[in-house]
């Protein structure tokens, strides 16, 4: 995969405002060339420091990352809750949802 395609990602994934989050289906249909949720899942593996990673979840409001690590998961609320995001129960509400 060419880094340009990466540097798009991490461009669209900076996009999202804090107090905001977008799902890895609406940042991969952001890109020029749109990829699968599953395919930005994958990259965000890899995101370099100072992209805001905890700013994608899953279409239904949930976290991905904790199937990784919990210890990824106990960060990403944390954070998320820093920016004024709520959680009902163990999911973002759609109202937080910003699509790039």
């Amino acid at each position: 995969m060419a880094s340009d395609r990466l540097d798009q990602l991490w461009g669209i994934v900076s996009s999202i405002p804090r107090g905001c989050v977008a799902s890895y289906g609406s940042v991969g249909m952001a890109m020029n060339s749109p990829v699968s949720g599953l395919l930005v899942g994958k990259w965000m593996a890899s995101c370099p420091d100072g992209v805001p990673w905890w700013r994608v979840l899953k279409a239904d409001g949930t976290l991905a990352v904790g199937k990784r690590d919990p210890r990824f998961a106990a960060e990403q609320i944390q954070k998320l809750e820093e920016e004024g995001i709520e959680f009902v129960g163990d999911s973002c509400p759609r109202q937080f949802f910003f699509v790039p």
